[in-house]
């Protein structure tokens, strides 16, 4: 099968992402309450159709962040452009492209969850006619056409935390500011949630995430940003970011016991394992050290019968950045 055309496109892809216009351009941005200091001047950039995922142990000023950016609260210091506007020149501009869904659902209990679309479309000057349009259409978007007339105590919560994303999408926002959406989700409603996210961002919408769940970052961002004691202590991919992390490694398993000998005296070996038939060779997974390897191997006329490469997760990233800021 030829995978030109594949590796064409990832190339395409790549270079297309990183022409693309910023979304959100932060700069020296900084926030206190009395003596804590919550941003210790943070800067960051957002690309436009992309998922940025902000990362943090509790009180890092996660929230901070997307409270600040949202317009809710003042920055102290720095400054911002969201959404194409100054953000403290401008707020209104950037309210206007913008969505908000926070921590905890804003829905009314009161109301089915088609009127609290409807209520929100005309919060949004939307017009009666257009309004309707848009609510029904994102029932039936977001799979919850069948209880759009019915009460929201009937609702589960991966139905209410949908239905506060589609308040937020009522208004058609280019730019959504995601504070932790799945928290408290079971693992089918969060996968679910991660599906329309991913649906968002294939229509052009800018995610800017912040989660305590690593898996979702790894799953869904585009970069990652870990925020720890107020300032920003790494940003990258998520492969970027695990090369950061001591650990990773190639795992060779061998056809037999002589085939393993040969190996363990020509190759830089971590570990063997000689019931497994296996020995680990430090790597940080990337493509250069790969070719290193296995021109050692085709050198030294090894019989490597498996190959597999292992890199740290995003789990040991988190901890070993945190743990060493503190430190």
């Amino acid at each position: 099968m030829d995978d030109a055309p594949r590796y064409r496109q990832a190339i395409e892809t790549a270079l297309t992402s990183t022409n693309r216009p910023a979304a959100i351009e932060v700069t020296g941005l900084r926030k206190s309450y009395g003596d804590h200091t919550v941003l210790d001047g943070i800067d960051l950039t957002v690309q436009a159709g992309t998922v940025f995922a902000l990362l943090g142990p509790n009180g890092a000023g996660k929230t901070t962040t997307v409270r600040i950016l949202s317009t809710l609260i003042a920055a102290d210091g720095g400054e911002a452009r969201v959404a194409g506007r100054d953000l403290a020149r401008d707020p209104d501009g950037v309210r206007a492209g913008i969505g908000v869904t926070g921590q905890y659902s804003a829905v009314d209990a009161l109301l089915t969850g088609r009127e609290n679309l409807i209520l929100m479309a005309d919060l949004h000057h939307l017009g009666r006619r257009e309004g309707r349009r848009r609510a029904d259409a994102l029932l039936e978007r977001l799979d919850l056409q069948d209880a759009a007339n019915k009460p929201l105590s009937t609702y589960s919560g991966g139905m209410k935390r949908r239905l506060d994303l589609a308040m937020t999408l009522i208004a058609n926002p280019r730019l959504i500011f995601l504070d932790e959406p799945t928290t408290g989700l079971d693992p089918r409603s969060r996968r679910d949630l991660w599906e329309i996210i991913r649906g968002l961002v294939a229509d052009g919408v800018t995610i800017f995430l912040t989660t305590q769940y690593l898996e979702e970052a790894d799953r869904l961002a585009d970069r990652i940003a870990v925020l720890n004691g107020g300032r920003l202590v790494a940003e990258g991919t998520a492969a970027e970011l695990k090369r950061l992390v001591p650990g990773g490694h190639v795992l060779l398993r061998f056809a037999d016991p002589r085939s393993l000998d040969d190996a363990a005296r020509v190759l830089p070996v971590t570990s063997r394992d000689d019931d497994a038939l296996t020995l680990q060779i430090p790597s940080d997974g990337g493509v250069a050290s790969l070719s290193i390897l296995l021109d050692r191997i085709n050198a030294a006329s090894l019989d490597v019968r498996e190959l597999s490469i292992h890199m740290p997760d995003l789990d040991d990233v988190f901890l070993a950045l945190t743990e060493r800021n503190a430190r």
